[in-house]
């Protein structure tokens, strides 16, 4: 359980920090309570479409994760983000990520960011 708190935490630090570096990544809220309760219930959808979604994508895509040397999953990584904006706005979740090249940059800085924050944030459950 500690784990998968800590992870979600992770996600929602990430998340954060690619809302701060690229503004066609927007979470709107009345207050900063309300950002932050978004921007939690945001990780936790993120960690659901890349526990579900991503393993099946890559699995559809191994031919091109081997063409491309693993590039392709810069691409995968950009879906995803895509996907959960997409279910954050039928959630009626105030996250959205304007566009497929924001998507990829913002997948990029999500990933950056996630892996510091596992390397520093405790891993026992």
């Amino acid at each position: 359980m500690m784990n998968f708190l800590v992870k979600t935490i992770a996600n929602a630090g990430a998340l954060w920090v690619a809302v701060w570096l690229l503004q066609d990544i927007t979470l709107t809220g009345d207050s900063t309570g309300k950002k932050a309760w978004t921007l939690v219930l945001v990780a936790l959808l993120f960690g659901l479409v890349n526990f579900v979604v991503k393993p099946v994508v890559k699995l559809l895509t191994l031919p091109l994760f081997i063409l491309t040397l693993g590039l392709i999953t810069l691409v995968i990584n950009a879906l995803m983000l895509l996907l959960t904006s997409w279910l954050a706005d039928k959630l009626d979740l105030s996250f959205h990520v304007d566009g497929f090249w924001t998507a990829v940059l913002g997948a990029l800085i999500i990933s950056v960011v996630s892996w510091a924050l596992n390397l520093v944030l405790p891993d026992k459950d």
